[in-house]
């Protein structure tokens, strides 16, 4: 074999195993992929497995297939506008009615994520796998507001609900305003995220 082949060959051999290694990060890279890629979901999904590691690590595998090629939708600015503003009316009338505020909050944000193209609320099991592949960081606050929000949550005291309130802000914030489009906080006369979304005296 001519010394060109034997370049020629290696290349080629060097481009598949890059393209291998970008692939597998791209769909999760095995164990230490998935780990980055979902944090707290990832020991969560240990831990529900009990244990069981290669059980978890098949669960969100499959999620990455079913739900990693989702490309979220731009919100409107005026759709976007109503959130903000939606959310921090939630948070003022948290002072008074802690558990209907928590309840209009799951609604708002099962609602959000539809508006942004995750699979409809009413697949519960499903809307929260896709809303973990992109949002796996924050996604958690979502399942205990939507936990205080049932029946099962009923018993909750008010602490608890400020706090799943306060831990559901964070994936409200990600789908409203991780947008290309220019968001609330960029454009005049919008307030902040800050003023927007966490008025004084709400608490959450």
């Amino acid at each position: 074999m001519s010394t060109v082949l034997i370049v020629v060959a290696l290349i080629v051999v060097i481009a598949v195993a890059v393209a291998a290694v970008l692939y597998g990060t791209g769909k999760g890279g095995g164990r230490a992929g998935l780990k980055r890629r979902f944090g707290p979901e990832y020991e969560r999904a240990v831990n529900r497995h009990h244990g069981d590691a290669k059980a978890a690590e098949n669960e969100l595998t499959e999620r990455v297939r079913r739900h990693g090629d989702l490309s979220p939708r731009p919100l409107p600015a005026e759709a976007r506008d109503q959130y903000v503003a939606h959310w921090a009316g939630l948070q003022e009338r948290f002072v008074d009615s802690p558990r209907q505020a928590v309840v209009e909050a799951d609604k708002l944000i099962a609602r959000l994520a539809s508006d942004r193209g995750f699979p409809d609320a009413g697949e519960h099991s499903q809307h929260i796998d896709a809303l973990s592949v992109h949002h796996a960081h924050q996604v958690e606050g979502y399942r205990r507001v939507h936990h205080a929000a049932s029946e099962a949550g009923h018993d909750a005291s008010t602490e608890e609900l400020r706090e799943a309130m306060v831990q559901a802000r964070q994936l409200f914030e990600r789908l409203v305003l991780d947008s290309k489009e220019d968001s609330p906080r960029h454009r005049p006369g919008i307030p902040g995220r800050s003023a927007a979304l966490r008025p004084k005296g709400s608490g959450v």
